[in-house]
């Protein structure tokens, strides 16, 4: 993402309400380039926060020390260092019950993959399976290139970007050849269940403007998938058949609570199309939505 880096001490984006933590990558200075590398101590206490929250930013982690569980999307995975980690900008991570924990930790946006802009779908890949346990091998060329991009940062030297951004490219592309580790464990029952209970909350909140499984997965900071998963275990329903009952119910209270027309009520439930409205409202209610509003069909139904 463009235009995310901010000075030290800039508070983090202010979240929606419902919205987890936004946070922006620190730069020294106006004018320096959207990268940082340090340890675990050096970046300070949000290196390791232990509250769900997203980056506009790229995060890779080495991880050489301690214990607890980094979680990852809902994945949980326990600490049995060494191990490498890579969070896209948007994820959902924290560390929960961290101890003692050392390594390194590369930061940057998109802008700073400027010589290399296929490393964006090595990325992106990695972002899929997160968490790499490395053997000896990997684990010392990865700390000799966490060591290299230290020094050069620190130095800050005659062509310091171009030496970061090969140094980059080299620890992207061997990460990327990594075999993928399971999760420790699937994730917890409880969250899952209370993803269910999130998404039955928001079906109910019509002036988020949610009207995709996609879009409450978004909201909730979980994949589409694992939305699923969760709301099919707690309810036995989809989260698509009850989306598209919270729009049909929108509708109809819109239909007989207001004047609007069934072209606005379309553009309030969702649809850039009346047309394909008022065949989605045939398909989930048995009548056109003009036969809905004429017929006072909701006056059955005291809770629209």
């Amino acid at each position: 993402m463009r235009g995310t880096t901010v000075l030290p001490g800039t508070p983090c984006l202010t979240p929606r309400a419902g919205e987890l933590p936004m946070h922006r990558l620190e730069v020294a200075e106006p004018n320096t380039l959207p990268f940082v590398v340090g340890t675990f101590a050096s970046l300070g206490p949000l290196a390791s926060a232990d509250f769900p929250h997203r980056h506009t930013f790229h995060e890779i982690v080495h991880v050489t020390g301690g214990s607890g569980t980094h979680v990852v999307d809902l994945a949980r995975w326990e600490l049995r260092p060494p191990h490498l980690c890579a969070i896209a900008p948007g994820q959902v991570h924290y560390w929960a019950d961290a101890r003692d924990l050392t390594g390194d930790i590369v930061l940057f946006t998109d802008d700073f993959l400027l010589d290399h802009p296929a490393d964006r779908d090595l990325l992106r890949r990695l972002s899929e399976r997160p968490w790499l346990t490395l053997d000896p091998d990997a684990h010392r060329q990865t700390s000799w290139l966490f060591a290299e991009l230290k020094d050069e940062y620190r130095r800050g030297a005659d062509g310091v970007h171009t030496v970061l951004r090969a140094l980059l490219h080299v620890l992207v592309v061997r990460a990327s050849r990594l075999p993928e580790t399971p999760p420790a464990a699937p994730p917890a029952p409880a969250r899952a269940g209370s993803v269910a209970e999130e998404f039955t909350r928001l079906t109910t909140r019509i002036d988020l403007d949610l009207w995709s499984v996609r879009a409450y997965a978004e909201r909730i900071g979980v994949t589409p998938g694992y939305l699923t998963e969760a709301v099919k275990a707690a309810t036995g329903r989809t989260p698509s058949e009850l989306v598209r009952e919270a729009r049909a119910h929108e509708a109809k209270r819109l239909l007989v609570r207001t004047d609007l027309t069934v072209r606005q009520i379309a553009g309030r439930v969702g649809f850039a199309d009346a047309a394909y409205f008022c065949r989605f409202f045939r398909r989930e209610t048995g009548v056109s939505p003009g036969d809905f509003r004429r017929t006072g069909s909701g006056s059955r139904s005291d809770d629209l």
